[in-house]
């Protein structure tokens, strides 16, 4: 008889899954993104908890049916598609953008206000702080017990804190929203919601946290599915609080800095002119914390996944992402977020259209003749907008630019719904049914 989880087990599991969202991203880009909204707060956060809150949870939901990892969701799009999708997405959150970031950011903001600013405190600190991920990433085993059990509650205690002070004592009052915010401040939130990398995150977080349940000797499958939404329920639950909390912070900061600062800066000055030193130190520790859970979470990701698909250790993979992952943190925030922007505005449409297929066609006979051209089309879109995005090209023609919302990196949505209906015609057409 299988072993089932107590409810301490099983809430232990929802904070480790928190904790492995909550990272660079997450903290810094809802302060900046409510500071640009103003008055259009709401709006603005709406639209950033669906990329970056209800997109994640269905990621997760999507993955447990399907066994928790992303090699079985990609698998009606063909082996050689599949493993093409999922090694881009497993770089683009490991070792070149989301991981080094996590250190760059604690840095910023935990580290850099206390010493000298420089390319070798930076170095120094990035060396200590992949060594204490790379320690805990190399015993995937106990991620529940170190993370959801101690590392957590630390965290949740000073972000409670830094919540209630910024509903509580608000630095100043809501301004009014910058240009973009003003006309289309849900779509704004939307496409910020792509930069937290959450999506991409939960493609890879799922096998991490199938990889816990079992190693509490959870076998039964139909338990695993059943843990993985619950934790991925308070995950979510957690993150919109966290989420909504710093936005506030973010509009109601306006007094304190410069429009188009970074969210580190803005939670540096609130809390500096809220609670001094003290309250700097306290927002290092957090920082840190939850950047430092993301990285471990990611890079055991990659060391799932990697160690199965090459014939190398997990323990190489660990070793190797994490010192490159090092070597990359030390290129500094700025250069970090430009690079990685265009890779996010080709790829989240692939994510999104990629998880939504997945639970749409759950059911389906033959689900790979709808994902296929569905996937195909987005991949064109992806390509056109990632370019974009890049300032390689400025159009990519009169009838593409003319799509609704192509102005917003959001054209493929209505090409990609014309190809699904086409699709299922066409298999209804050839079949008589779309069903098993």
């Amino acid at each position: 008889m299988t072993k089932q989880l107590t409810p301490i087990d099983v809430l232990a599991l929802g904070f480790m899954t928190f904790a492995l969202f909550l990272g660079a991203g997450n903290v810094i880009f809802p302060p900046s993104a409510g500071l640009a909204a103003g008055e259009n707060i709401w709006p603005t956060a709406f639209g950033f908890l669906i990329t970056a809150v209800g997109l994640p949870l269905l990621t997760l939901i999507a993955l447990a049916r399907v066994g928790g990892g992303l090699v079985q969701l990609t698998g009606p799009l063909g082996r050689v598609a599949g493993v093409l999708l999922s090694v881009l997405v497993y770089l683009a959150i490991g070792p070149l953008f989301a991981t080094p970031r996590t250190a760059v950011v604690s840095y910023q903001i935990g580290v850099a206000p206390f010493v000298q600013d420089s390319w070798l405190a930076l170095l120094g600190y990035s060396v200590v702080y992949f060594s204490v991920v790379i320690f805990l990433a190399l015993k995937p085993g106990q991620l529940v017990d170190r993370i959801g059990k101690y590392i957590t509650p630390v965290l949740l205690s000073g972000l409670f804190l830094l919540g209630i002070a910024a509903l509580l004592f608000p630095a100043g009052e809501v301004h009014a929203p910058t240009e973009q915010y003003r006309s289309a401040p849900l779509i704004q939130g939307f496409l910020q919601g792509y930069l937290t990398m959450d999506t991409l995150g939960a493609l890879v977080f799922g096998i991490v946290i199938t990889t816990a349940i079992r190693d509490r000797q959870v076998s039964e499958n139909r338990l695993i599915t059943r843990y993985t939404v619950l934790a991925a329920v308070i995950a979510a639950a957690g993150l919109s609080m966290v989420y909504l909390a710093l936005f506030y912070l973010g509009a109601t900061s306006g007094a304190l800095v410069e429009s188009g600062v970074n969210g580190g800066q803005i939670l540096a000055s609130y809390v500096q002119h809220r609670f001094g030193t003290a309250g700097s130190a306290l927002l290092a520790l957090v920082i840190i914390l939850a950047c430092m859970t993301t990285a471990v979470g990611l890079l055991t990701a990659c060391g799932e996944y990697f160690s199965r698909l090459l014939p190398v250790s997990y323990q190489l993979v660990v070793w190797v992402f994490g010192l490159f992952s090092m070597a990359v943190a030390n290129q500094g925030l700025d250069s970090l977020i430009s690079f990685s922007i265009p890779v996010l505005v080709g790829l989240y449409p692939l994510a999104i259209v990629l998880v939504s297929m997945s639970l749409l066609c759950a059911s389906m006979a033959r689900p790979q003749n709808l994902m296929r051209p569905a996937m195909l089309v987005t991949l064109v879109f992806g390509v056109i907008d990632g370019l974009k995005a890049a300032g390689l090209i400025s159009s990519a023609g009169a009838w593409i630019d003319a799509l609704p919302l192509s102005d917003k990196s959001l054209g493929w949505l209505l090409p990609v719904a014309v190809t699904l209906l086409a699709a299922i015609l066409v298999e209804y057409l050839r079949y008589g049914s779309l069903r098993r």
